[in-house]
């Protein structure tokens, strides 16, 4: 499942090695308190859910459509008409992200994210969303309106029925009344990897998770960046060391810089006793190959969809 918003370090392609590495029964709340881009909790798709992101406009968009209050039909109708005026003049780009920083319209805040500068989001200290233009005056042109639309519409139809609760908040928050049956994924703002996206995100607030972690009743899986060409996160060995560890390199390519697009080694951190079996032969920190999918007895198509995306 693809989202309809694209974030730094979304997941689309590490859903897979994600979700083939964990063990959950599926009978608690898979709980998210840093749901980015949505993209894991949307191939899950749990029967109840808590997820909860620091930045409101995400978790507006998503109540939003999970309420109905946004369809396909409004983003296809709303990408076109904006589209058009976007075609004529390329700065109206700036309009909406003016008109968007003072009103904080859901649906210009998807027009920004779609044809902002390399598919970055960003706000700073005020709150302001800064991303310049893609410089893609045709941005918005029918096939990818199409494209948006069904993303939305596909989303609503996996959200139907669900028991799903949304959050805008400190990522504690959520996870004060966690159970024995829940599971909590963790992709907090990769730390030293300058890719905060709303606020900032410090090393006490990653030490504070880690610190957390080790009390949760129920399983969980952290997400980090492990090692790149450049160097290695210590702050894995020195706080997670308590946790099971599988990897996955790839290749990282949205960034601000080129210096942020390069191949990157992730790492999955997995409490003990919720981890899956690791292939014949290999060691807990060697690179896997990619494993066959099976969460509770769901089948991703993740990997297929993000082919076409």
């Amino acid at each position: 499942m693809i989202p309809p918003i694209k974030c730094q370090g979304i997941k689309t392609k590490l859903v897979e090695f994600i979700l083939s590495n964990i063990r959950w029964n599926g009978q608690g709340r898979w709980i998210e308190p840093f749901l980015g881009s949505g993209v894991v909790l949307f191939s899950v798709q749990p029967e109840r859910a808590l997820v909860n992101d620091i930045n409101p406009h995400i978790i507006n968009l998503y109540r939003q459509i999970y309420a109905g209050v946004i369809t396909a039909s409004h983003v296809s109708d709303y990408l076109a008409q904006e589209g058009k005026k976007l075609l004529q003049n390329g700065d109206y780009y700036y309009t909406v992200r003016e008109r968007f920083n003072s009103t904080g319209e859901t649906l210009d805040f998807l027009f920004l994210n779609r044809s902002c500068f390399n598919g970055l989001m960003r706000f700073n200290r005020k709150g302001e969303f800064n991303v310049p233009f893609c410089r893609k005056p045709d941005r918005f042109r029918p096939a990818y309106i199409t494209k948006i639309a069904n993303q939305v519409n596909r989303l609503q139809k996996l959200m139907r029925g669900k028991n799903w609760e949304f959050r805008a908040g400190d990522w504690r928050d959520c996870l004060n009344d966690l159970k024995n049956d829940d599971f909590v994924y963790l992709d907090p703002p990769y730390i030293g990897r300058h890719t905060d996206y709303y606020e900032q995100w410090s090393d006490a607030d990653a030490t504070d998770l880690a610190q957390a972690a080790r009390n949760f009743p129920c399983g969980f899986a952290l997400s980090m960046w492990k090692e790149n060409k450049y160097r290695q996160n210590q702050h894995l060995s020195q706080h997670w060391n308590f946790a099971v560890e599988r990897t996955f390199t790839h290749f990282y390519y949205i960034g601000s810089t080129e210096s942020l697009r390069n191949t990157m080694e992730e790492a999955l951190l997995i409490k003990r006793g919720y981890e899956k079996d690791a292939l014949p032969g290999a060691l807990e920190r060697a690179k896997p190959v990619q494993l066959d999918m099976g969460l509770f007895e769901t089948v991703s198509q993740a990997s297929t969809e993000a082919e076409h995306s």
